[in-house]
């Protein structure tokens, strides 16, 4: 939700509108996003939470889609990727609520039930298991946690440099490890290829992590957090032939402009 000024008057220094003494705000939509909603039949964005996300969500699902990704990469090498828009109700709040998936998985500060709390998913119980190599159990006063297995140093001017690090094939999986001693055991391989930004994700989170440069070892919950991450990614590439699927569906029957909605 933002401030709408473009109806009302009286924005102060810090961007907010205020009328009569009150901060009214509304939906962040165009006024094309707000006439297709209308037309859809769904309530007011600007006092609907829901309805003002569903449109962001949806968009979310779509962009997320690999088939889309393939199909649109010159749009979105020049950043200008287009999305296009299911022609009914129930079909765009199906893809919303796909989107609302990907954002819970992609916001860290989400715990998301089945993947890092409550019951673990059988899938993801064993993705990025934290273990010493020789079955004992994990001591972090005696450096256990330390991360020194040289995923990155300081380059000029204190810039972190990414390093090689320590990676072991086991079968389909790969063992990610922290020093001589410990590991991430069973990182599938498109986790731990996965990238957002152009950067791979856990691999980017290690280089800034190394001893020398964070100065101490990991935390408990800094080991935890690459488990979950680990098994936050596994659980959005799951998703892939279902955000395909409906990609498919809504670039097969989009909303016509102009037209009447179905």
């Amino acid at each position: 939700m933002k401030p709408n000024a473009d109806k009302q008057t009286g924005a102060g220094a810090d961007g907010t509108i205020r009328l009569l003494g009150e901060i009214v705000k509304s939906a962040n939509l165009s006024p094309a996003a707000r006439a297709y909603l209308d037309a859809l039949g769904l309530p007011n964005p600007d006092a609907d939470t829901e309805t003002a996300e569903v449109v962001w969500m949806h968009a979310l699902a779509v962009g997320y889609a690999p088939a889309y990704l393939t199909e649109n990469a010159d749009g979105i090498r020049q950043d200008w990727p287009r999305i296009p828009l299911p022609a009914t109700k129930k079909a765009l709040l199906a893809s919303a609520a796909l989107g609302r998936q990907v954002a819970s998985l992609l916001d860290t500060e989400t715990p998301v039930e089945g993947v890092t709390v409550g019951s673990i998913r059988e899938e993801l119980k064993t993705v990025a298991a934290f273990t010493r190599t020789d079955g004992k159990k994990t001591n972090p006063d005696a450096g256990d946690l330390d991360l020194t297995a040289g995923w990155g140093h300081a380059g000029k001017e204190g810039v972190t440099m990414p390093g090689r690090g320590k990676v072991e094939t086991a079968g389909d999986s790969l063992d990610i490890y922290l020093n001589g001693l410990t590991c991430w055991r069973n990182v599938p391989a498109p986790v731990w290829e996965y990238t957002i930004g152009g950067y791979q994700v856990i691999k980017k989170w290690l280089s800034y992590r190394e001893k020398p440069l964070l100065g101490r070892g990991l935390t408990v919950p800094e080991v935890r957090y690459v488990t979950e991450t680990a098994r936050r990614i596994a659980a959005l590439i799951a998703l892939h032939p279902e955000l395909d699927a409906n990609y498919r569906a809504v670039a097969a029957d989009t909303f016509a402009f102009g037209g009447k909605a179905k």
